[in-house]
């Protein structure tokens, strides 16, 4: 099992990332603020109006590290990242199985079941942290309503007849469905600082509020490195099979975060909220109405988010122990061993 590396978070505005041999540089206004050596980096992510040296990017492209540009709040712009890797068979299949519609349902059934049961367990959760709360009702019904989604989702794929919909098309209406009542749900599950984080529902372009800013970026540092995990093991992260093709968007990548959404940024955002490890006076809103964070909460949450992945998890399918920042990786595997065909069907992570 690859070992877990660290990723390099760059946030200072006019920062300039230069290569000294085989170590990076982290400069601002001409100091060097930070010295690392190549071999314990998995990727960089600059924010803002950060550079890097073409020597840098050289040494980067040769080293298998991704470099990301994301605005300041955490919207990808663009990456950097070294020659395509892989066996290309394993990503003609991969284009083969996105082409065929059925097969293509047959994956994102699996991947949206593991969303819905994860977003289960969390509501679950809240339940055994709080059973005596006002929201329990409203949260053990929520946990019944998934249950039966997913029932339905378990059920025999119809086919498409008679002007019914495909099988793909009733994945994403039950995704939607699990959706409606998970985040209908979402603000029982904040119990500290009420009147600086609420949630009414979910806004993304842009974040409406406080809870949904914080939400936005976390969920963009997951699909980083899942897009980078997709690349390790030599599969292409645009071409997804529940999220069709797009120009620029990562469709494969946003299929395999779907399972982490729930476990590994949800429950982080509630954990910094709750325990009021971030502020509310660490947003501002714009004339437009955007929520954004301010540097200092910016950088609370990336720590948070590196610690968090520095935790242990046993993992339900491989029945090992490993770090959770490693997750990405593993189901990456995973979904190249099914389309091998070393699998006869993907295996989704379910939190336990």
């Amino acid at each position: 099992m690859r070992r877990l590396l660290n990723t390099l978070y760059v946030t200072s505005q006019g920062a300039y990332l230069a290569r000294e041999g085989e170590t990076v540089l982290v400069r601002v206004d001409h100091e060097t603020k930070l010295r690392l050596p190549i071999h314990t980096l998995d990727g960089i992510v600059c924010f803002g109006q950060v550079s890097c040296s073409p020597p840098l990017m050289q040494l980067c492209g040769q080293r298998n590290v991704t470099i990301s540009f994301l605005s300041e709040n955490g919207r990808f712009w663009a990456r950097i990242q070294g020659p395509v890797s892989g066996n290309v068979l394993l990503r003609r299949e991969q284009y083969r199985r996105a082409d065929d519609l059925d097969r293509s349902a047959e994956i994102a059934r699996s991947i949206v079941l593991a969303k819905i049961a994860n977003s289960r367990n969390v509501l679950m959760r809240a339940v055994r942290d709080r059973p005596e709360s006002d929201h329990t009702p409203a949260l053990e019904g929520g946990v019944r309503q998934l249950a039966n989604i997913m029932g339905d989702l378990r059920l025999p794929a119809r086919q498409a007849s008679a002007g019914g919909p495909a099988p793909l098309d009733l994945v994403r209406g039950r995704e939607g469905e699990a959706a409606k009542v998970y985040f209908g749900l979402f603000d029982h599950l904040i119990s500290g600082q009420k009147e600086a984080f609420f949630f009414n529902e979910r806004s993304r372009r842009p974040p409406l509020d406080n809870m949904n800013a914080l939400l936005s970026f976390l969920y963009t540092l997951v699909v980083h490195d899942v897009s980078s995990a997709l690349e390790t093991v030599g599969l292409d992260p645009a071409v997804g099979f529940l999220h069709r093709d797009r120009p620029g968007r990562p469709g494969l990548a946003l299929d395999l975060m779907e399972e982490f959404r729930p476990y590994l940024a949800d429950r982080l955002a509630l954990s910094l909220v709750n325990r009021q490890q971030i502020k509310g006076k660490g947003f501002t809103r714009t004339e437009t109405g955007a929520v954004l964070m301010d540097d200092q909460t910016r950088k609370e949450v990336l720590v948070s988010y590196q610690k968090r992945k520095q935790e242990e998890i046993r993992h339900p399918f491989l029945d090992e122990t490993i770090q959770l920042g490693l997750l990405p990786l593993v189901q990456a595997m995973l979904m190249a061993r099914h389309l091998r065909g070393d699998l006869d069907g993907y295996p989704p992570f379910i939190w336990k």
